[in-house]
């Protein structure tokens, strides 16, 4: 499993905006099949700042195949209207679980 950590920086005068249409287009990443989860999380110290975390099987899932598909389209035409620069874009896997 691979963790895509996405880095979003938004005006945080549309914050609840922004987390209605993340909230929205979560069908889109549940409806492909190598997408096991995903959470949004706002970063305390700058309320415009967001972490997405979406669960891959695969790298190549959210790269070749997510990203080539219809449903990311859709997510970005919700949610890249509020992206004020370019989303940071990581992909992690555990190493370790300690507690």
């Amino acid at each position: 499993m691979i963790t895509e950590i996405a880095t979003l920086r938004i005006d945080s005068a549309k914050s609840a905006e922004f987390e209605a249409a993340v909230a929205a287009a979560a069908t889109y990443f549940k409806a492909d099949a190598g997408c096991h989860g995903m959470s949004l999380e706002k970063v305390i110290e700058d309320p415009g700042v967001y972490n997405l975390r979406v669960l891959w099987e695969t790298v190549e899932a959210h790269t070749v195949g997510f990203r080539g598909s219809d449903n990311f389209q859709q997510w970005r035409a919700l949610a890249g209207p509020f992206f004020i620069e370019p989303p940071k874009v990581v992909h992690c896997e555990t190493v370790g679980n300690y507690f």
